[in-house]
């Protein structure tokens, strides 16, 4: 399943504050209740609002409004499976120069790239990290703020969203599975045939898992210079924003091996940088090495749990661990379950 906009913190309460979104995605969901005669003024009362200024692209939505929005919309057109009508209607083009770049991108790997690169000129309350393992690839959305009331109606539009989209760039249907964190909603029966695949609720992360060879399927509409200017806006844009360092990216990209992991010294070096420099930049945009080893070891295990072939012990010896017994425990400190309970269906 090819993905853009795609967690493994658990999150509940409030939007964090500071957190925000463009307007055009509020905009989006004022139109789509317009079908169940929700008009823009009613859906906007006391929130400083309006349709108009929904409109103009430098405008932005605070996570707190989008909640009371989702909340809103719910309510007054009575369809608690909104989300899944927001996700057909999602389009690369709802997403700024971010969407231009990787609409106009030549695979859907480097589609992906400019999306795992660039959302922070979207929204910083979501992440997305690119892992491969043999013949399959996972998209993890990592939620980096609580997205209060709305994370299931955002989480669930993003699915259908970008299973509609990959299949308009490529021009193929592009079947996969998706993972989600939430207990399945109770109207998701309702809507499951609209899923690319299999959806299993109460996972350890939000993910979706497809076949590795879609990340190099050409895309329909790539344009090398058009990609290179809308990439170029967008760096403008996260220098503007002041979100452009690419420390953790950097790190995050020579972390993994074909065996194990780098160490952090190995990486410092790669970086020509001291590992006490390397620390304190990391800190800096609150992470570590040992935050981002744990990411990619969960990944990279809840990939390996999909081979019903590797026992126990080999995933262990592939993530760097002795034995299977600690390999169990960090699963255990990561999810809150043991690899058996995870590999079942």
């Amino acid at each position: 399943m090819a993905a853009f906009d795609s967690l493994a913190i658990m999150c509940s309460g409030k939007a964090s504050e500071g957190v925000d979104l463009p307007a055009a995605y509020a905009l989006h969901l004022v139109d789509l209740v317009a079908r169940w005669g929700v008009e823009a003024g009613e859906m906007l009362e006391g929130l400083s609002l309006t349709r108009e200024s929904l409109t103009n692209p430098a405008s932005r939505v605070s996570l707190e409004t989008m909640n009371t929005l989702v909340e809103r919309a719910t309510e007054l057109t009575g369809e608690p499976g909104l989300a899944f009508f927001m996700g057909l209607e999602m389009r690369l083009s709802s997403h700024g120069y971010l969407g231009f770049a990787a609409m106009t991108a030549e695979t859907i790997r480097q589609a992906l790239e400019l999306a795992i690169r660039f959302v922070p000129t979207r929204t910083t309350a979501l992440a997305f990290h690119l892992h491969v393992e043999g013949e399959t690839a996972s998209l993890v959305v990592e939620e980096r703020a609580p997205l209060g009331g709305s994370r299931e109606f955002i989480l669930i539009a993003l699915l259908i969203g970008i299973a509609r989209i990959g299949a308009a760039i490529t021009k193929k249907e592009l079947a996969g599975e998706a993972d989600l964190m939430f207990d399945e909603p109770p109207y998701f029966a309702r809507f499951a045939h609209l899923a690319p695949g299999r959806v299993r609720f109460g996972r350890p992360s939000n993910r979706l898992v497809f076949a590795a060879s879609v990340l190099d399927l050409p895309l329909d509409m790539a344009d090398p210079v058009a990609m290179q200017l809308a990439r170029e806006q967008c760096e403008r844009e996260m220098q503007a924003l002041g979100r452009d360092d690419r420390t953790v990216a950097r790190v995050r990209e020579l972390l993994p091996l074909p065996e194990g992991f780098r160490s952090l010294e190995d990486i410092a070096q790669q970086m020509g940088v001291s590992p006490r420099t390397l620390k304190r930049r990391l800190a800096d945009q609150d992470t570590s090495y040992s935050a981002l080893l744990d990411e990619q070891r969960q990944e990279r295990a809840l990939l390996l749990l999909r081979d019903e072939s590797l026992s126990r012990e080999q995933i262990a010896e592939r993530l760097g661990y002795s034995d299977a017994a600690n390999f169990t425990r960090a699963f255990r400190r990561w999810t809150g379950k043991t690899p058996g309970s995870v590999r079942k269906p």
